[in-house]
């Protein structure tokens, strides 16, 4: 893996650069590719929530690709070990001495495909990982590699042999994004896409291509433009009034007659941290009220729970969290 390069590009041209490799491959989702690369640009974790089939694996595989990051997908399954994840100390038959066998997470961007299906000690071992950035493996301490980014997904709907996540597990999680189905227009793109990929000839045989093999393998961007993005992440200016309402947002979170419980100062620093990234994307280089209000639901929802009475009152945690944006302005 690349990490330097002689002329890193600036922010504008990093971001626009990612977008066009993804427009190339998955349709529509601009949505879903702004919160990825938030992710990647202050260092949180993502959890994407939404049905099969919506390409999560393949925007996540494709943003791998366009910017040279090592890349690797877990399928979680009920059966699986902390060991499957993190690796193992192994012995060598020949010489009778142990090794470290390192597991898939010890790579820059780790897709963690239907997290939920995993028991609940697979599911701390993951997280543990997430929140130190290092593992513990016989009794050794090993730094996992830097950028370290986990993308979650979870299915909303299938919950027959799944495990959902504590409220204190999803607090590690930076931002949660719902995806929803494409437009019309979008859907019907999809679909004329692949009628013109034709086939895949190997070993003699042949297999209709996907939108997988369309991705490109030489990178356009290196470890170093998102290393010069992230440091422009960090100058993007932050009000005083900007902090105050993100206080605000969060100490109401915790005020709110409806809800069991609000949100930790995590989320305040999730918002603030978000926002700036935000800011980049959009070619600014402060916060505007815009920032906080378009990524208030990503940032807030996981974080808080509707008592069992607003909940069978028909309260939902979304029309509470509108009413509490709804105060603020």
């Amino acid at each position: 893996m690349s990490t330097t390069t002689t002329n890193p590009q600036s922010p504008q041209q990093f971001v626009a650069g990612v977008r066009e490799r993804v427009a190339k491959i998955v349709v529509g989702q601009d949505i879903v590719v702004e919160r990825v690369m938030i992710a990647l640009l202050t260092g949180g974790h993502l959890l994407l929530q939404g049905l099969p089939g919506l390409a999560k694996t393949l925007l996540v595989n494709t943003i791998a690709k366009a910017i040279n990051l090592d890349f690797k997908r877990i399928q979680f399954t009920i059966d699986m070990l902390p060991s499957d994840i993190i690796g193992s100390e192994i012995i060598e038959q020949k010489s009778g001495e142990f090794r470290i066998h390192r597991g898939p997470a010890f790579t820059n961007l780790l897709l963690a495909d239907e997290i939920n299906r995993a028991a609940p000690k697979v599911q701390g071992a993951m997280l543990e990982a997430m929140q130190e950035r290092k593992v513990t493996i016989g009794g050794q301490n090993l730094k996992l590699p830097t950028p370290f980014l986990v993308i979650a997904t979870q299915n909303p709907v299938e919950q027959s042999g799944t495990f959902d996540l504590p409220e204190a597990q999803l607090d590690r999680f930076m931002l949660l994004h719902r995806l929803g189905y494409p437009t019309r227009d979008e859907e019907q793109l999809i679909l004329q896409r692949q009628l013109g990929m034709g086939l895949r000839k190997e070993d003699g045989g042949a297999v209709p291509r996907s939108a997988f093999d369309m991705i490109e393998d030489n990178p356009g961007a290196s470890v170093a433009d998102l290393v010069t993005s992230m440091e422009a992440v960090q100058a993007v200016h932050v009000s005083e009034v900007f902090v105050k309402h993100c206080v605000e947002l969060v100490r109401r979170t915790r005020d709110n007659p409806l809800l069991d419980f609000g949100c930790s100062p995590r989320a305040g620093l999730a918002l603030i941290n978000s926002a700036r990234a935000r800011a980049i994307m959009h070619d600014r280089d402060y916060v505007t009220p815009e920032d906080l209000f378009d990524l208030a639901e990503d940032v807030i929802l996981h974080r808080i729970r509707v008592s069992y009475e607003a909940s069978a009152a028909g309260h939902t945690g979304k029309q509470v969290l509108e009413g509490i944006l709804a105060g603020l302005g």
